[in-house]
């Protein structure tokens, strides 16, 4: 008797999970298949240690292949889903065209960089999303520090060490945050270099963490504040160029470095689908069905799942709703084969964790909110309890970089036109 086929099409915190629930549930009673653009699960929170040098890129990197037992790992971007017939599309990392037909499918292809219609940004600015963009940001810091040691001219000094991060919330803060400290490192080691680099932390929001438990941004604001990085909220851009950036308050400011990080919106593939959908998301019902077809499920960032805490809401984008919802959908997928009983989705917040570079983080778990050294081990511990793999590399690289110099090099792997912010896939570098 042939086996049922399971496709989950991207491997992000939903996929991810969805494919290891199912692997440990079914056992070898169906085969899985994940289907993804990259060999590996990304820990997205890490990010920004990446980019500011304190975390090698590969320990955030999770191999699919040898964390996935029983799963069948495709490498390659999906392009078209036949609902009708029951298969899936996809272009293999060499180009070539594939199909994957299915018994049940799980869609969790994630998000992108959010766009919004300012004049220039998508020409000069550049997104956070992916590996890709963490290592490009990476060099292009050490960059623009290397050349303003080197210019004579005070105002391009200024400029290539003026750093504009728009977007206050989780992933903004942070890299800002990171960002300051990485740059003073660089200054430290830099004798010639007078100017001290410049972050700026820019949002249309009241507050920094907007989305956040207000306390968390209070600790948050004042850290980056102290450290020296220009907050200002209820200010953004209006125009960027190949100089600097127009705020909407009025004032230029030159600067070689835009870093956009407003939010993420949902696939494009999803639009592509022609099912239904709320804020650019797939419509499901509480037990992650896309209806009409009881044999797909949609989770994560690519689906509208209803919040039971908000009646007539939707889930927010976060990892945590991420993760859950993967578990869910192969919990799911399970009992549509009789195993167990379908279950709806609900969820408790458990609290939230902002690393802030150095000794300091706000977090608050289980609602008791912390910060200093508190809240750093509290984050920490949260880091290596949810990643799948590689802690032991990941607690040698923060123990080196409290014990050691960071180094600080420029590789020149990832050209500024392999990173667009305009990107269906951020996780892949464009072929040029």
């Amino acid at each position: 008797m042939t086996k049922p086929r399971v496709v989950i099409v991207g491997a992000g915190f939903a996929g991810y999970h969805a494919a290891k629930t199912l692997s440990r549930l079914a056992g070898k009673r169906a085969e899985i298949v994940l289907l993804n653009t990259t060999d590996y699960f990304l820990y997205l929170p890490l990010l920004p240690e990446v980019a500011a040098g304190v975390v090698e890129p590969t320990r955030i990197s999770v191999p699919l292949a040898g964390t996935l037992d029983g799963v069948r790992v495709v490498v390659g971007e999906a392009d078209r889903v036949d609902l009708q017939n029951r298969w899936v599309g996809y272009r293999s990392a060499e180009g070539d065209p594939g199909q994957l037909a299915y018994d049940r499918l799980v869609l969790s292809v994630g998000s992108v960089n959010k766009l919004l219609p300012i004049p220039g940004v998508t020409e000069y600015a550049h997104g956070f999303r992916g590996l890709p963009e963490a290592l490009y940001l990476h060099d292009h810091v050490v960059r623009q520090i290397e050349l303003a040691e080197l210019a004579e001219d005070p105002a391009e000094q200024r400029s290539r060490t003026t750093f504009v991060v728009v977007g206050a919330g989780y992933t903004g803060t942070e890299v800002a945050a990171h960002g300051q400290l990485f740059t003073d490192r660089l200054m430290a080691q830099r004798p010639h270099l007078k100017v001290r680099p410049r972050w700026m932390l820019l949002d249309v929001a009241p507050r920094v963490l907007p989305e956040l438990d207000q306390r968390l941004s209070v600790t948050a604001d004042r850290v980056l504040r102290r450290r020296g990085v220009d907050v200002r909220m209820g200010t953004s851009v209006s125009e960027a160029t190949p100089d600097g950036v127009m705020l909407t308050d009025g004032e230029y400011v030159p600067t070689c470095s835009l870093v956009w990080c407003v939010g993420v919106r949902p696939d494009p593939f999803v639009a592509e689908l022609g099912l239904r959908t709320e804020k650019g998301r797939l419509v499901v019902d509480e037990y992650l069905n896309v209806p009409g077809y009881p044999e797909v499920f949609a989770c994560g960032d690519a689906a509208a799942v209803p919040d039971p805490t908000r009646p007539g809401q939707i889930c927010a984008m976060t990892a945590q709703h991420a993760q859950r919802q993967g578990k869910l959908a192969a919990h799911n997928i399970a009992a549509s084969y009789g195993q167990g009983t379908r279950k709806s989705y609900k969820h408790r917040d458990l609290g939230w964790v902002v690393d802030l570079g150095g000794k300091d983080a706000a977090a608050n778990p289980l609602h008791v909110p912390l910060a200093g050294l508190p809240a750093k081990a509290v984050t920490r511990g949260y880091h290596l309890y949810a990643m799948p793999s590689n802690r032991a590399r990941v607690g040698a690289d923060w123990l080196l970089d409290a014990t050691l110099p960071r180094p600080a090099v420029q590789l020149g792997l990832v050209p500024a036109n392999a990173v667009p912010l305009e990107s269906e896939s951020p996780e892949v570098v464009r072929r040029l």
